[in-house]
């Protein structure tokens, strides 16, 4: 068999649906990244405050919420990659006709609300089954290596687009960066629809969607790590996504000079999601839900900051250590549902993991402007700072979250078969030889903060 330069430079774990999924998610990345900024600053230029961008925030948020249990079912009984390119394509259409309303004038808030609703629908059916299709790529000792790389590659993309996003924002206009995302929605969908799906198990028959979500929700509840650190993330989430998306463009229009720093900011987080990835690759650590964990408390640090609030230079700076912190739980989290959810539950379990973890998240975006009218800027930041240390600290309580571990290669069992036959959810006093995303880290910044990812 002769070797061509391509295969040697590529590692045998990064196959075809592996590399696809990666571009995809470049691609997406480097328009939503910007994206997320021009749409805080579209309504700011049409005249809106820091309560309107709360509530656009929060119309994409809430149809995520009430249709994410149903995507995360449809994407256990449908071909994966078919529900990801028509999501990419509803993506594609709303950023597509908000761009229009931005060039051509002042778009009234209504139209923003709906256009962003209709985005977050997409997203809802995009986010469990881009989760399940890229756990059940990858399998054995290299998966947590797999993440990692492609995680990296994700934010690295991330990183560019949020600079490059703040820059474009500041010089020809939010409407520009938008038309852009939706161009990138499109030729990500396009990249998905090569994906092959044939090394699946085809879906046994099963009782219908309310059968398929009570059984999800037996697996989900089933795992006390699982479940108690998606309620930590209910709150983590919720709040970290009111600092970013409201008080965070505020903040930078007040106080910092406007969009460039605040995309410099963001890229800073994605430089270090980064860095987090790049450690990830080499470090392995034992207990995984344990060093993930520890690393959430970081994500108080950017809320501090803004309250303060600290020059650029230092808000980039404790944006990029929080972004190497929730890296490392990132990558975790992903080697967690990859080794111990089988593989014909995966969408389901990432939808009840999704839907616990943002549902807070319209109620957040929604308050964080009468927040700030009673209690004052500043304080509400605090507030969120506060409320990151304190729910991160009581997750530390669960057993499983401090003894779960990492499989050694000696006891690892590769494919469904070792997914199905995880070791029990409950550890004895010994830990368990079992490992520790988005959260649930999901695939793609099309999603909410990527379970901050």
């Amino acid at each position: 068999m002769v070797t061509t330069p391509a295969a040697v430079r590529r590692p045998s774990w990064a196959g075809r649906n592996y590399s696809l999924l990666t571009a995809a998610a470049v691609v997406t990345n480097l328009g939503s990244a910007g994206a997320l900024i021009a749409a805080a600053f579209a309504v700011l230029d049409s005249g809106g405050d820091g309560g309107d961008v709360g509530l656009v925030a929060a119309a994409r948020t809430l149809p995520l919420v009430l249709f994410l249990l149903i995507g995360g079912a449809v994407a256990d009984r449908l071909p994966r990659h078919h529900v990801m390119v028509a999501a990419n394509a509803l993506n594609c259409a709303s950023q597509a006709v908000f761009a229009v309303l931005v060039i051509s004038g002042t778009p009234p808030l209504w139209s923003m609300m709906l256009l962003t609703a209709l985005g977050g629908t997409g997203q809802a059916f995009f986010g469990p089954a881009a989760e399940g299709m890229l756990l059940s790529t990858v399998s054995g000792e290299q998966a947590r290596r797999a993440f990692a790389l492609y995680r990296m590659a994700m934010q690295g993309a991330g990183l560019g687009g949020a600079a490059l996003g703040g820059l474009l924002v500041a010089a020809i206009g939010p409407g520009w960066v938008l038309a852009v995302d939706a161009a990138a929605f499109a030729v990500a969908g396009a990249l998905r629809s090569f994906l092959d799906v044939s090394h699946i198990p085809a879906r046994k028959p099963g009782g219908g969607l309310l059968s398929d979500l009570r059984d999800g929700w037996r697996e989900f509840i089933g795992r006390p790590w699982l479940w108690a650190i998606v309620a930590q993330f209910s709150v983590v989430v919720a709040v970290v996504g009111a600092a970013e998306a409201v008080f965070g463009p505020l903040v930078a229009r007040d106080e910092l000079g406007g969009a460039g720093p605040w995309g410099l900011a963001l890229g800073a987080f994605g430089a270090g999601t980064v860095g987090g990835a790049f450690l990830m690759m080499r470090w392995k650590p034992r207990r995984l839900l344990l060093a993930g964990t520890l690393c959430v408390f970081p994500l108080a640090a950017p809320s501090a900051a803004l309250a303060v609030p600290l020059p650029v230079w230092g808000l980039a700076a404790v944006m990029f250590v929080s972004g190497v912190a929730i890296e490392v739980f990132g990558v975790s989290w992903m080697t967690t549902m990859h080794q111990e959810i089988p593989e014909e539950k995966l969408s389901r379990v990432a939808a009840y993991d999704w839907f616990g973890s943002i549902a807070m998240v319209p109620l957040a975006t929604a308050l964080a402007g009468p927040a700030e009218l009673a209690f004052g800027r500043s304080a509400s930041l605090w507030g969120c700072a506060v409320l990151v240390v304190v729910v991160t600290a009581l997750v530390l309580l669960v057993p499983d979250v401090r003894n779960l571990t990492r499989r050694t290669a000696s006891k690892e069992i590769t494919g469904d078969t070792a997914r199905a036959d995880a070791l029990p959810v409950t550890p004895p006093v010994t830990p368990p030889v079992t490992p520790a995303v988005t959260p649930a880290a999901s695939a793609d910044a099309e999603g909410p903060v990527g379970r901050l990812g």
